[in-house]
């Protein structure tokens, strides 16, 4: 074979490197700017709310402004809240909204699962499940709060039901949306029916049910603050109520800013959980 046939092989592989260097260089820059953008849209919409509201153009008593709000977070830190110290506050919360997102996230999984993989239970409950899913589950916190009292487990329970749906029908629909070849040829190795479940189907359901997931802890956050509001005797929630009944719009907002920092705090570790579960995944298929 002629040497210049082989030249634009070569030349092809000694360029390879460099383009996924480029292309790696392109997405750092992609992520700083990103970042930036965000940042900087950021300070823009709370300097415009800091300056509506020192202008008088907006009510400073109803909508606060960025400043007293973060003066109200600063003191519940140094000083603590009218129910003891703002760590606790939080814990308290958070602990509520995790019991109730594991179980909510167990429960959704396993009856997923089940119903995927057997159509007569699936037939049986379906309906059942669809009445349920139609119940306006917010509802149900004044029924948790009488059934289970102040403590913590009305929150947990109300976590739980608004967990429950979305993790169920995600990991439902992966049950029934498994590859029907991977499932036979599991069959035709001798795999039983157990096997095939745990070693073809939940592993090919765990991208839907990780899909669920990332929205469900945002909802057993609002099942939690939602029971603290109607009746409790600490947590984030009970802090919101006590700042709504004395008008103090600043606590409000303050809580709800410890909120959000929390279900991102929350929102960051499932998002490096999957990662790194997927690393097998293309790095544009998260897309």
């Amino acid at each position: 074979m002629p040497p210049e046939v082989l030249e634009p092989a070569v030349i092809d592989t000694a360029k390879a490197p460099d383009r996924a260097q480029t292309r790696a260089q392109a997405a750092r820059r992609r992520k700083a700017l990103v970042a930036v953008v965000r940042a900087l849209l950021l300070v823009a919409v709370l300097g415009l709310w800091e300056g509506l509201a020192r202008a008088k153009i907006i009510d400073p008593f109803n909508f606060s402004m960025p400043s007293k709000i973060w003066d109200q977070i600063w003191t519940w830190v140094t000083h603590g809240t009218a129910l003891g110290s703002l760590g606790e506050q939080i814990w308290y919360t958070l602990y509520e909204a995790l019991l109730g997102w594991v179980i909510g996230v167990i429960a959704g999984v396993l009856l997923g699962i089940a119903l995927g993989r057997v159509r007569l239970l699936a037939e049986v409950l379906g309906p059942y499940i669809k009445v349920l899913n139609s119940i306006p589950r917010i509802v149900l916190a004044p029924i948790f709060l009488i059934w289970f009292g102040l403590g913590p487990t009305s929150k947990i329970a109300s976590a739980v039901v608004l967990v429950f749906f979305p993790v169920f029908f995600n990991a439902f629909q992966g049950a029934r949306e498994v590859d029907r070849n991977l499932v036979a040829n599991a069959r035709i190795l001798g795999a039983s029916d157990r096997r095939v479940t745990l070693q073809v189907v939940i592993p090919s359901a765990t991208s839907w049910i990780f899909t669920s997931l990332h929205v469900s802890f945002g909802f057993a956050l609002i099942g939690a603050i939602v029971g603290e509001y109607i009746g409790a005797t600490k947590g984030i929630g009970l802090l919101v109520s006590q700042s709504q009944n004395t008008f103090n719009s600043a606590g409000v907002y303050a809580a709800m800013a410890i909120l959000a920092v929390v279900a991102l705090a929350a929102e960051g570790l499932l998002t490096f959980a999957e990662r790194r579960i997927f690393r097998w995944k293309p790095a544009g298929s998260d897309n």
